[in-house]
């Protein structure tokens, strides 16, 4: 249906519907955004759907979460035993998150589906580990992560804890897509309680939580050392983080954590973080900076909104504020578990870590000097929750370690997404493990870049926005892979995977490739290097990644600066 009839249609069926149609009827005249707001749904992907609060069938609102939702109903009724099974559900601070959340719930409910509702805001990680824990069949999370103010979204999880796998995720789209916007169920609040089909969580769950992510804990007696000296700065940029980031700290034994007071509460509009609530951005920091200074911190921390990702500032050697990348804070980390494993003489004969295929390369140094095999996946934590299953399901390794570029980090397996929570309580140890040698988190960094060589990263993204950003996205991809180019950064083109294709390229000659298929275009470079051009799973825009390593940083950081360049060149030429 074309995006007018949309339009119309919503205007006529939702009449009801006050705020929805003077809304609606304001955009009168203005038909690019009519088109951009009908022109399509939602989509509903692996990473469930994120859009911009609004009315239409291409943006975040009621009618859309009522609809997934009534599709998610009518396949878990599909599988035996899945409705009593039940589903549980969170939310964090941003607009309307609450009210969508219980509009999911109260959805399931009127399908026979159990609901488990939380009373407050909880993060992604303590949703996953509750669909685990009570043993539901399904998990929602109505959050944007860390996206701009106007933005929300709809995460769908599977009982393994993790977000939907691809196939699955089309098996429920299917159930979606045979929908009409009105062809939902719902049913009043009281009476779903009344007949014990919703069910409102408490602290009950969050206290297991927090005993097993103290169970990661690697020196506890280190801890409860220098955590009476180690002074660390924390803004939740107002959002989940807030309670349980700072309850496990202190419950390690860090007793000095300073907590932006402006970005301490739950706020929507998120009014002091800058352009959007990402610890991944360095004005996100700017009132940690303060604070820290004040305070006199050795570290900053920073978690988003649904506290899934932490971000982190050091103090380099003139005593600045300088950001980790994700990458950097993601070797301190596996270096930090797997040396502490290794000292007290648990580290297995069969152990693993996982990373995504955009995620640097130092990694698998590190986990080869300690005889851990490092295995690569897809873009999306879901990929990494998948390699943690398999291994569960085949005993053929033991997970240590996981995590992404973009500031997604995971130890243990009792949560299947990335947690910001455990990620803090480990690099607050980390800094206390290198502070007690006299050395900065920044210096500890230094140490493993003389050690396992200097590899250095960048990533930079283009927004293509709307109907026509969409169709640009697609015809850029199609256009790339016309052909090779021959080098990259003065680097020769040694092999290209295309993982739409299921295809690696060398010399002429193909192989398959053993992953599931998406729109990535992969250069292996000579010297280890490599660049990676790949459509955003979660934001209309077309990401560039670079990685290479040197004997010094200032050779690898000029070498990753002419990649990017170039990949940012051939980017443009195929546009």
């Amino acid at each position: 249906m074309e995006a007018r009839k949309m339009y119309e249609k919503w205007l006529k069926d939702f009449a009801d519907d006050a705020e929805l149609v003077a809304e609606l009827k304001g955009l009168e005249g203005n038909d690019k955004e009519i088109e951009d707001r009908f022109y399509k749904g939602l989509e509903f992907g692996t990473a469930g759907m994120r859009g911009v609060i609004a009315y239409g069938t291409n943006r975040m609102n009621a009618y859309n979460v009522r609809r997934a939702t009534q599709g998610l109903a009518q396949f878990i009724g599909k599988v035996e035993g899945g409705a009593q099974r039940g589903v549980a559900i969170a939310y964090d601070s941003r607009k309307f998150s609450k009210e969508f959340a219980q509009e999911a719930a109260l959805v399931l409910c009127a399908n026979g589906v159990k609901a488990y509702l939380y009373e407050s805001l909880r993060p992604v990680p303590v949703l996953s580990f509750t669909v685990r824990q009570l043993n539901c069949i399904a998990g929602i999370v109505i959050t944007a992560s860390h996206n701009p103010k106007i933005y929300n979204g709809y995460k769908v999880y599977w009982q393994d804890g993790g977000q939907l796998p691809p196939e699955r995720a089309d098996e429920v789209l299917a159930c979606i897509n045979q929908l009409d916007y009105t062809d939902y169920k719902t049913m009043d609040k009281q009476a779903a309680l009344d007949a014990g089909l919703l069910h409102i969580i408490g602290k009950e769950v969050d206290d297991i939580y927090m005993s097993r992510v103290r169970s990661l804990c690697v020196q506890p007696e280190l801890c409860r050392e220098m955590g009476k000296t180690m002074r660390i700065v924390y803004s939740p940029l107002n959002g989940s983080g807030n309670v349980p980031v700072r309850r496990i700290l202190k419950e390690v034994g860090f007793e000095n954590v300073f907590v932006v007071p402006e970005q301490e509460m739950p706020d929507p509009n998120f009014t002091t973080v800058g352009a959007a609530p990402n610890p991944e951005n360095y004005s996100a920091f700017d009132l940690a900076r303060e604070l820290a200074v004040k305070e006199n911190a050795d570290v900053i921390f920073a978690t988003d909104p649904d506290c899934d990702r932490l971000g982190c500032l050091v103090r380099a050697a003139d005593g600045s504020f300088i950001v980790l990348t994700g990458n950097q804070i993601g070797c301190l980390l596996m270096h930090y578990v797997l040396s502490g494993r290794k000292a007290a003489g648990t580290l297995p004969k069969n152990g693993a870590v996982v990373k995504s295929i955009v995620s640097t390369d130092m990694a698998k140094a590190i986990a080869s000097a300690f005889g851990v095999e490092t295995f690569d996946v897809l873009t999306g934590f879901k990929f990494i929750a998948e390699k943690i299953q398999q291994f569960e399901d085949t005993g053929s390794h033991e997970f240590l370690f996981g995590f992404e570029e973009s500031y997604g980090f995971l130890a243990g397996t009792f949560v299947r997404d990335k947690d910001a929570v455990i990620a803090s309580m480990l690099l607050a140890e980390t800094a206390a493990w290198y502070k007690k040698q006299g050395m900065t988190l920044y210096e500890g960094l230094m140490a493993l870049y003389e050690k396992y060589g200097f590899y250095s990263e960048k990533v930079t993204s283009f927004a293509l926005e709307g109907k026509d950003g969409l169709a640009e996205m697609v015809k850029l991809m199609a256009n790339l892979r016309t052909g090779w180019p021959k080098e990259l950064g003065g680097l020769a083109v040694k092999a290209v995977r295309d993982y739409k294709t299921g295809l690696r390229t060398e010399e002429g000659k193909q192989t398959k490739l053993d992953y599931p298929t998406s729109d990535v275009l992969f250069y292996e470079l000579e010297g280890g290097a490599w660049a990676c051009i790949r459509p955003s799973g979660t934001e209309p825009k077309v990401k560039v990644y670079v990685n290479a390593v040197t004997d010094s940083a200032e050779k690898s950081a000029a070498l990753t600066q002419k990649l990017l360049d170039d990949a940012v060149k051939l980017m443009k030429d195929h546009m």
